[in-house]
């Protein structure tokens, strides 16, 4: 048997097949991504079998993009010999509100709870739930899990979840959440396995497009920069961070509207906001704008700030992690964030850093460093698979 592990996006779709045995997942069999899936778009599909990369380009005028993609992918997977049946599809999805905090089977009623609270994720919830649905349709006959990336935070005590607001309010369910929760579930996991440290405090950095921060004790999350929304805590690809509420009665006085804000917040600030050139790292650093250094410069600092906050949290920390396609393949981020807290005896391998790229849990701190640094490729597939496994009860 597999699992077939998706997650969807506006107009993407990632998804990888893990077949499985005696109840554990093994490595992939075959993975990829649909672009250009919003209406009207070209559908570009590349995926990888057997270390074979493979790209196809496709349009179906007469079906929904989505619709039209997923009964390529059951295409797909039905002309490849060696794969196993598919025994579930696994999803992740972003927010599971006040009562969702394991995975479950996809039902209508959940779905439809789901789709209530999709204004506290507005950017993913949506994509994420229609996701769900389309596949329900394509493949009717396999069960749909549901991952949630707010899970891993149930730990969290009520000081780190409460907001100081009235209580007809946070009754309503406003509260911090926190997000990115199934790639922390993975980096704990693999730090488990790699450092007898893994079990003291660990803060944990998921840095990419979207960024967080994770305060852990015993593997449990004690503590995240993201809140009631993924807006908050750390400057991000696209969006703000943390802001100052002020900022936005502010503008509201002068005519924003509701969806505009939420354009600024979530599509317009951030490094593409700060930089006016673009989201991706990769990019700024080649770019001699000053701009481009005052987008990066901003970003680490904010890493910093809030990296104090959850360091207090901790009362001191023994082990600090890099994951997210800024945190596993920008060396000199790493090297400048272990620079500026330098002050709790953090000491870096020069070289071990800057080899960190392939996609290997490595340690990065020298052996006179207080506190031992790891880059951690996350893999939220690899962990959803083996949630649905264990759902399921293979």
């Amino acid at each position: 048997m597999a699992i077939l592990t998706v997650n969807a996006g506006s107009s993407s779709l990632k998804f990888s097949i893990y077949p499985t045995s005696h109840g554990s997942v093994l490595p992939s069999m075959l993975f990829g991504t649909f672009e250009g899936l919003e209406p009207g778009g070209d559908t570009e599909l590349r995926y990888t079998h057997q270390g074979v990369e493979r790209h196809e380009y496709f349009k179906d005028l007469n079906q929904d993009p989505f619709i039209a993609a997923l009964m390529h992918l059951k295409g797909l997977i039905l002309s490849i010999v060696d794969l196993p049946e598919i025994r579930a599809v696994s999803h992740r999805i972003v927010h599971g509100g006040s009562r969702f905090f394991r995975p479950v089977i996809s039902t209508k009623v959940i779905l439809e709870e789901l789709s209530a609270i999709s204004a506290l994720a507005p950017l993913h919830q949506p994509h994420s739930l229609d996701g769900v649905r389309a596949f329900s349709q394509v493949f009717p006959s396999v069960p749909q899990v549901l991952c949630f990336d707010t899970a891993f935070h149930k730990t969290m005590g009520s000081l780190e979840t409460s907001l100081a607001l009235p209580k007809e309010i946070t009754d309503q369910g406003v509260r911090r959440y926190g997000f990115h929760g199934i790639s922390y579930q993975y980096i704990i996991g693999e730090l488990k396995e790699s450092s007898v440290r893994a079990k003291d405090r660990v803060l944990m950095a998921h840095l990419g497009n979207g960024a967080s921060l994770c305060a852990a004790i015993n593997g449990r999350s004690v503590a995240t920069t993201m809140g009631f929304s993924a807006l908050d805590g750390l400057m991000m690809g696209t969006r703000s961070g943390s802001l100052d509420a002020g900022v936005l009665m502010y503008l509201v006085e002068r005519g924003y509207t509701h969806d505009q804000l939420q354009d600024l917040l979530y599509r317009k600030s951030g490094l593409l906001g700060v930089s006016s050139i673009s989201a991706d790292m990769r990019r700024l650093r080649a770019d001699p704008d000053p701009l481009a250094k005052e987008a990066i410069d901003l970003f680490i600092y904010r890493i910093i700030r809030e990296g104090g906050s959850m360091i207090a949290c901790l009362g001191g920390l023994d082990l600090l992690s890099f994951s997210g396609g800024i945190g596993e393949h920008d060396s000199l981020l790493r090297l400048s964030v272990c620079e500026k807290l330098a002050w709790l005896g953090i000491e870096l391998d020069g070289e071990l850093n800057r080899q960190a790229t392939e996609n290997i849990t490595t340690k990065i701190s020298s052996p006179s460093s207080s506190v031992e640094v790891w880059v951690v490729p996350t893999d939220e597939g690899v962990l959803t698979a083996q949630e649905a496994v264990n759902l399921l009860r293979y």
